[in-house]
């Protein structure tokens, strides 16, 4: 799986179009960046941002992106957009809920170029949409897998974002006004990041909490992994076309200055030989 990696870092690090690697644990082989990922299989991880969708922490104000300016008046075509950091598919930095931890700025290169993990518990989601990953589904997967791998992104697949874009659908209110969507468990928090040592972790969902506690605005599962000093994506989607083990992930994002969170661009990269 390093190999892999090897390659990529050392491609985003340089400049040039048609450029040649060398795999540090076998430098007579020379690696073509161009062969791999013309054979590799890209997925969409990123929702398109669009007025209606979900609206993010904003308030009464919804999100605009209107015209700026158009190619009628003799220049260029521009969008003003209005939203907040926390928008379609995101990046949330650890400022965003620990106060003195990093920023968007504070987050390397090398965090947003990560082999990617993927735990599957969409079945069990289907009758418990209540339903918060435990060690029982962290164990299966590292029976199957082998040890989760350190300075990996851990996503949590429940195929939630296929109700997207509707509100009403992801937040899934019942009569008595309480929602009821998956979520993270600090347990499984506690053994990725404590254990694992992974560098980040990302969900379909809006929140990392479950339903029953976001949609009420009580977020103590985000609050303390955000504390532990790391970045998450939130509200992805396609995770069901990614494998679970084998792929890797690139997220990035604008740079603004003591950032918060901004929308994210994220993508996988399945390489041909896995399935």
């Amino acid at each position: 799986m390093r190999h892999w990696l090897n390659v990529i870092f050392i491609a985003v690090a340089a400049a040039g179009g048609y450029l040649t690697a060398i795999n540090k644990f076998e430098k007579s082989e020379p690696v073509n960046l161009g062969d791999i990922l013309e054979n590799a299989t890209l997925i969409d991880l990123t929702h398109t941002m669009e007025e209606g969708m979900p609206p993010g922490p904003s308030g009464e104000v919804a999100p605009t992106i209107t015209p700026f300016r158009t190619h009628d008046d003799g220049t260029a075509k521009i969008h003003r957009f209005n939203f907040p950091g926390q928008w379609g598919t995101h990046v949330d930095p650890p400022i965003h809920f620990a106060p003195n931890t990093r920023t968007l700025e504070d987050i390397p290169l090398q965090e947003m170029i990560l082999p990617l993990i993927v735990i599957d518990v969409h079945e069990k989601v289907i009758n418990n949409p209540d339903y918060q990953i435990s060690m029982i589904d962290i164990k299966a997967w590292e029976d199957k897998y082998g040890t989760i791998e350190e300075k990996s992104f851990v996503a949590l697949r429940t195929d939630w974002s296929k109700r997207w874009p509707s509100l009403e659908k992801m937040r899934n209110r019942d009569e008595a006004g309480i929602s009821h969507s998956p979520g993270w468990s600090k347990e499984v928090i506690d053994y990725l990041v404590l254990s694992r040592n992974v560098t980040a972790i990302g969900h379909e969902t809006l929140d990392t909490d479950p339903g029953v506690k976001a949609g009420a605005g009580e977020w103590p599962l985000q609050t303390y992994y955000m504390g532990l000093n790391k970045y998450q994506i939130e509200s992805m989607m396609a995770l069901d076309q990614v494998p679970q083990n084998g792929a890797y992930i690139i997220a990035t994002w604008a740079k603004p200055k003591r950032g918060s969170g901004f929308p994210a661009r994220v993508f996988a990269i399945i390489p041909e030989n896995i399935k």
